[in-house]
């Protein structure tokens, strides 16, 4: 009877090596659920530092923690210097079209409509002036009668700070021999010459900012086949360059 009882205590027992790899399970689930909470937890102090940045770059606006927006994004500074460089080309081409405006009121106050002309162009404000209303055919001195409107001229082109200016002469191609010039290279170049050296002449100009070529015949706007053509390409231009080029270069040294 002893040796009965005995096996059936044995029997009653249960194997609890289970518990220890249950154990383990639980061990790490409970790491796990630290891990993802403590990525899950903002920083206060480095959100509100964050906050104060933005605020700061946005003089004065809504803190980051007051008007918290999934869509906000911070401005890089290549983004911030783009941005100005726009700026400052679309603010020059205004100022452009303001000194346009200035030349066009002088030409309608002296009714000189069919003498000049001005046009923006992508290398600046381009004034052009016939050269009939300045010269005697064949000849590069200013005629004395037309000079004030050459002075006039220079009136207009006083920038603060300066602007470079490019005086350009332009002739027909009718050749020219004479003792005073060879080809309409020439005849093209001192004529520039001479109108720049009247524009100079103002004291209120800086002449480093000033230049002269001509082109000669090969440059024409016109038809040299007809009377109307040929007067249209003999001209002088007087180009008004900006300050700030499309690509945000500047383009304020002296030539």
């Amino acid at each position: 009877m002893a040796k009965k009882r005995k096996r059936t205590k044995e029997e009653e027992h249960v194997d609890e090596s289970w518990l220890i790899p249950y154990a383990d399970i639980l061990t790490l689930l409970l790491a796990l659920f630290i891990v993802l909470f403590s990525m899950s937890t903002v920083d206060q102090k480095k959100l509100e530092e964050m906050s104060q940045v933005f605020t700061q770059i946005f003089d004065g606006g809504t803190g980051l923690m007051e008007n918290p927006s999934p869509l906000d994004m911070p401005v890089t500074p290549n983004q911030t210097n783009e941005a100005d460089e726009s700026s400052a080309y679309i603010e020059d081409q205004q100022a452009l079209a303001g000194i346009q405006d200035s030349v066009d009121e002088y030409i309608a106050v002296n009714a000189l409509e069919k003498q000049f002309a001005t046009k923006l162009t992508n290398e600046g404000l381009l004034v052009t002036i016939r050269d009939n209303i300045l010269f005697e055919m064949g000849h590069a001195e200013v005629k004395p009668e037309y000079r004030q409107i050459a002075e006039d001229i220079a009136d207009l082109l006083v920038f603060d700070p300066p602007r470079n200016v490019v005086i350009t002469g332009h002739t027909d191609d009718i050749p020219i021999s004479s003792n005073e010039f060879s080809s309409n290279w020439e005849l093209s170049v001192m004529r520039s010459v001479n109108f720049l050296k009247i524009l100079v002449e103002n004291n209120t100009i800086n002449p480093l900012y000033f230049s002269a070529k001509g082109y000669g015949e090969f440059r024409p706007v016109a038809s040299n086949d007809t009377a109307g053509g040929r007067a249209q390409n003999r001209r002088v231009e007087v180009l008004i360059q900006p300050r700030v080029l499309e690509d945000g270069t500047l383009n304020d040294s002296p030539q």
